[in-house]
């Protein structure tokens, strides 16, 4: 894989165990970490723990075990997406990609489907799109990439309904299969992380369709503008 990457022009940097990784990632500011599950010394579960707690550094997980459980817990965990081994290197190449296109916020087709404005605040919570960092009610939120995009997208359409499948498409780079549920993980990650930062925001799910972000009428927005990034009058 590393040579398929370098190929690609890619610069790669690899590790041959989970200590080793988390130890290089300290080191050095990835764009993206592909992490196996199963690597000695320390699993991937336990490294995507580890780089967790360090960063917000994007990360795709690989997993040979099958089902469903080593999938959803990767992503309960905070991975950006998962791939099942065996896999097409050309297909990796694309995830990664997709998560590189989200890391830049004015990444070409996400950017039509949402608009450019740098500063988003809503419902007391505040985004800033290119330091990708966000606040409710002026505290930190530590989010993911993944959860960043998702909530992205749903403060710029604030109120207004999001279907499944584009927000899948613009918030993860990836179309919706038969029986994904990542976009259903982050979601409600999403959920627990504003719950826990006892924010008004709530993410509203209309069954079958999609989501969109409701905030009480007295939550105040920062930076004089509305949910959309417009100057309120």
């Amino acid at each position: 894989m590393r040579k398929y990457f370098e190929g690609e022009g890619f610069a790669v940097s690899q590790a041959f165990d989970g200590a080793q990784a988390v130890a290089r990632a300290a080191e050095t500011r990835f764009d993206v970490i592909v992490a196996d599950v199963m690597m000695p010394v320390m699993d991937g579960f336990e490294a995507l723990r580890a780089l967790r707690k360090a960063g917000d550094t994007p990360v795709i997980m690989l997993t040979a075990r099958g089902g469903d459980v080593d999938r959803i817990v990767g992503l309960e965990m905070g991975a950006d997406d998962y791939l099942p081994k065996p896999f097409n290197p050309r297909e990796l190449l694309a995830r990664v990609k997709a998560v590189l296109r989200r890391a830049e916020p004015r990444a070409g087709m996400r950017d039509s489907m949402r608009g450019d404005e740098a500063q988003l605040a809503g419902g007391g919570l505040e985004l800033d799109v290119k330091k990708r960092s966000a606040h409710a009610r002026g505290a930190p939120l530590a989010l993911t990439d993944a959860e960043f995009g998702v909530l992205e997208m749903l403060l710029r359409a604030r109120g207004e309904l999001v279907g499944r499948d584009e927000l899948s498409l613009g918030a993860l780079g990836k179309k919706l299969g038969p029986h994904d549920r990542g976009l259903d993980m982050h979601i409600s990650h999403l959920r627990k992380k504003l719950d826990g930062a006892k924010s008004a925001v709530k993410i509203v799910t209309v069954r079958g369709r999609g989501f969109f972000l409701d905030a009480p009428a007295g939550e105040k927005d920062g930076g004089g503008k509305t949910g959309n990034g417009k100057s309120a009058k």
